[in-house]
Protein backbone atom coordinates (compact mmCIF):
# COMPACT_ATOMS: atom_id res chain seq x y z
CA UNK A 1 0.00 0.00 0.00
CA UNK A 2 2.65 2.62 1.33
CA UNK A 3 4.90 1.79 -1.81
CA UNK A 4 1.90 1.98 -4.25
CA UNK A 5 1.71 5.62 -2.64
CA UNK A 6 5.19 6.76 -2.80
CA UNK A 7 5.22 5.17 -6.59
CA UNK A 8 2.73 7.79 -7.12
CA UNK A 9 4.68 10.88 -5.98
CA UNK A 10 7.99 10.03 -7.64
CA UNK A 11 5.66 8.94 -11.05
CA UNK A 12 4.41 12.70 -10.46
CA UNK A 13 7.69 13.73 -10.11
CA UNK A 14 9.08 12.34 -12.99
CA UNK A 15 6.24 13.53 -15.06
CA UNK A 16 6.21 17.48 -14.70
CA UNK A 17 8.49 17.83 -11.84
CA UNK A 18 5.99 17.92 -8.91
CA UNK A 19 5.05 14.94 -7.00
CA UNK A 20 2.04 14.64 -5.20
CA UNK A 21 0.43 12.06 -3.42
CA UNK A 22 -3.34 11.42 -1.50
CA UNK A 23 -3.20 9.51 1.79
CA UNK A 24 0.73 9.98 2.04
CA UNK A 25 -0.23 10.69 5.86
CA UNK A 26 -3.14 8.37 7.12
CA UNK A 27 -6.24 10.07 8.54
CA UNK A 28 -4.99 9.15 12.09
CA UNK A 29 -1.50 9.91 11.62
CA UNK A 30 -2.46 13.74 10.13
CA UNK A 31 -5.34 14.14 13.27
CA UNK A 32 -2.39 12.97 16.00
CA UNK A 33 0.05 15.61 14.18
CA UNK A 34 -2.79 18.29 13.90
CA UNK A 35 -3.43 17.88 17.43
CA UNK A 36 0.54 18.20 18.85
CA UNK A 37 0.40 21.74 16.72
CA UNK A 38 -2.32 22.70 18.27
CA UNK A 39 -1.25 22.01 21.92
CA UNK A 40 2.06 23.74 21.04
CA UNK A 41 -0.11 27.05 19.89
CA UNK A 42 -1.59 26.64 23.60
CA UNK A 43 1.84 26.31 24.69
CA UNK A 44 3.02 29.45 23.28
CA UNK A 45 5.74 27.27 21.45
CA UNK A 46 5.16 28.01 17.96
CA UNK A 47 7.84 30.79 16.89
CA UNK A 48 7.50 33.50 14.02
CA UNK A 49 9.20 31.43 10.85
CA UNK A 50 11.95 33.68 9.73
CA UNK A 51 13.88 33.39 6.32
CA UNK A 52 17.67 32.56 5.71
CA UNK A 53 19.60 30.62 7.76
CA UNK A 54 22.17 30.92 11.15
CA UNK A 55 24.03 34.44 11.15
CA UNK A 56 21.44 35.78 7.53
CA UNK A 57 18.01 34.97 9.56
CA UNK A 58 15.87 37.84 9.89
CA UNK A 59 12.05 38.06 10.14
CA UNK A 60 10.05 39.99 7.39
CA UNK A 61 6.57 39.88 7.71
CA UNK A 62 5.72 41.37 4.23
CA UNK A 63 7.53 38.06 3.14
CA UNK A 64 6.11 34.88 5.81
CA UNK A 65 3.78 35.23 8.65
CA UNK A 66 3.32 31.05 9.39
CA UNK A 67 4.68 30.13 12.98
CA UNK A 68 6.58 26.80 12.95
CA UNK A 69 7.92 24.68 15.45
CA UNK A 70 10.65 22.38 14.75
CA UNK A 71 10.47 18.19 14.99
CA UNK A 72 13.38 16.36 16.67
CA UNK A 73 13.60 12.48 17.54
CA UNK A 74 14.77 13.91 20.45
CA UNK A 75 11.11 15.00 21.45
CA UNK A 76 10.24 11.49 21.86
CA UNK A 77 6.76 12.09 20.80
CA UNK A 78 4.63 9.14 20.52
CA UNK A 79 3.26 10.59 17.19
CA UNK A 80 6.20 12.28 15.73
CA UNK A 81 8.12 9.03 16.17
CA UNK A 82 5.63 7.70 14.08
CA UNK A 83 6.01 10.02 11.32
CA UNK A 84 9.60 9.60 11.58
CA UNK A 85 9.31 6.25 11.08
CA UNK A 86 7.38 6.81 8.10
CA UNK A 87 9.76 9.51 6.42
CA UNK A 88 12.79 6.68 6.87
CA UNK A 89 11.22 4.46 4.87
CA UNK A 90 10.43 6.62 1.97
CA UNK A 91 13.92 7.94 2.38
CA UNK A 92 15.01 4.37 2.03
CA UNK A 93 12.76 3.08 -0.50
CA UNK A 94 13.79 6.66 -2.59
CA UNK A 95 17.18 5.71 -2.23
CA UNK A 96 17.36 2.14 -2.77
CA UNK A 97 15.24 3.00 -6.16
CA UNK A 98 15.89 5.80 -7.40
CA UNK A 99 19.44 6.49 -6.12
CA UNK A 100 18.78 9.99 -4.32
CA UNK A 101 21.84 9.77 -1.97
CA UNK A 102 19.75 11.53 0.57
CA UNK A 103 21.59 11.42 3.85
CA UNK A 104 19.23 13.22 6.68
CA UNK A 105 16.33 15.64 6.86
CA UNK A 106 14.83 17.97 8.76
CA UNK A 107 10.72 18.99 9.48
CA UNK A 108 8.65 21.47 11.45
CA UNK A 109 5.27 21.99 12.12
CA UNK A 110 3.94 25.09 9.90
CA UNK A 111 0.40 26.87 11.17
CA UNK A 112 -0.89 29.45 9.37
CA UNK A 113 -3.62 31.76 10.70
CA UNK A 114 -6.75 33.27 8.56
CA UNK A 115 -4.96 36.60 6.81
CA UNK A 116 -1.21 34.67 6.88
CA UNK A 117 0.71 33.79 3.82
CA UNK A 118 4.56 32.85 2.76
CA UNK A 119 5.79 34.51 -0.53
CA UNK A 120 7.24 33.52 -3.59
CA UNK A 121 10.55 32.26 -2.86
CA UNK A 122 12.75 29.06 -3.60
CA UNK A 123 13.64 26.35 -0.39
CA UNK A 124 17.84 26.62 -1.17
CA UNK A 125 19.84 28.55 0.59
CA UNK A 126 22.17 31.10 -1.31
CA UNK A 127 25.17 29.71 0.96
CA UNK A 128 24.27 25.98 1.43
CA UNK A 129 23.24 23.65 -0.89
CA UNK A 130 22.56 20.58 0.93
CA UNK A 131 18.92 20.90 0.39
CA UNK A 132 18.05 18.26 -2.07
CA UNK A 133 14.07 17.94 -2.02
CA UNK A 134 11.69 19.70 -0.26
CA UNK A 135 8.73 17.80 0.95
CA UNK A 136 5.10 18.75 2.54
CA UNK A 137 2.82 17.12 3.98
CA UNK A 138 -0.77 19.15 5.11
CA UNK A 139 -3.31 18.09 8.37
CA UNK A 140 -6.38 19.78 7.00
CA UNK A 141 -9.58 18.22 7.10
CA UNK A 142 -12.25 19.68 5.04
CA UNK A 143 -10.45 22.40 2.43
CA UNK A 144 -11.73 23.94 0.35
CA UNK A 145 -11.05 26.15 -2.51
CA UNK A 146 -12.69 29.24 -1.03
CA UNK A 147 -10.42 28.59 1.98
CA UNK A 148 -7.48 30.55 0.42
CA UNK A 149 -4.04 29.09 1.48
CA UNK A 150 -3.07 26.55 -2.17
CA UNK A 151 0.42 26.24 -2.69
CA UNK A 152 1.49 27.75 -6.12
CA UNK A 153 4.21 26.35 -7.67
CA UNK A 154 5.82 28.20 -10.54
CA UNK A 155 6.65 26.00 -13.67
CA UNK A 156 8.74 27.08 -16.48
CA UNK A 157 5.24 26.96 -18.38
CA UNK A 158 2.76 28.25 -16.11
CA UNK A 159 1.81 27.57 -12.05
CA UNK A 160 0.30 24.22 -10.64
CA UNK A 161 -2.30 25.19 -7.44
CA UNK A 162 -1.93 22.54 -5.12
CA UNK A 163 -4.59 22.67 -2.51
CA UNK A 164 -3.48 21.77 1.00
CA UNK A 165 -5.97 18.78 1.92
CA UNK A 166 -5.13 16.26 4.52
CA UNK A 167 -2.70 13.99 4.65
CA UNK A 168 -1.85 15.19 0.59
CA UNK A 169 2.46 14.86 0.08
CA UNK A 170 3.92 17.67 -2.47
CA UNK A 171 7.56 17.01 -3.37
CA UNK A 172 9.94 19.14 -5.71
CA UNK A 173 13.43 19.68 -5.85
CA UNK A 174 14.67 22.76 -3.41
CA UNK A 175 16.86 24.31 -5.93
CA UNK A 176 14.50 24.66 -8.86
CA UNK A 177 10.93 25.44 -7.97
CA UNK A 178 9.77 28.86 -6.66
CA UNK A 179 6.50 29.12 -5.39
CA UNK A 180 4.18 30.34 -2.53
CA UNK A 181 1.73 30.12 -0.20
CA UNK A 182 -1.33 31.83 -0.87
CA UNK A 183 -3.58 34.05 1.74
CA UNK A 184 -4.60 31.97 3.91
CA UNK A 185 -8.45 32.16 4.91
CA UNK A 186 -8.12 29.64 7.92
CA UNK A 187 -6.10 27.76 10.05
CA UNK A 188 -3.60 26.34 8.02
CA UNK A 189 -1.34 23.56 9.00
CA UNK A 190 1.35 21.28 7.76
CA UNK A 191 4.67 19.38 7.87
CA UNK A 192 6.99 20.73 5.76
CA UNK A 193 11.16 19.91 5.60
CA UNK A 194 13.79 19.33 3.39
CA UNK A 195 15.50 16.16 2.44
CA UNK A 196 19.60 16.79 2.37
CA UNK A 197 22.41 15.29 0.76
CA UNK A 198 26.28 15.71 1.36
Amino acid sequence: MLENIYNCLIDNYLESKVGTAENFLSVQLAAHLKANVLTLDAEDRLREAGIGNKTKFNQNKAIRTDKIYWLDKNHNNIHENDFFDLIDDFVNYLNRTCYTGITGYEFHYAMYEAGTFYKRHLDQFKDNSSRAFSMIMYLNEDWQTEDGGALCIYLSNGTQIILPENGKCVFFKSNELEHEVLLSHRQRFSVTGWFKTN
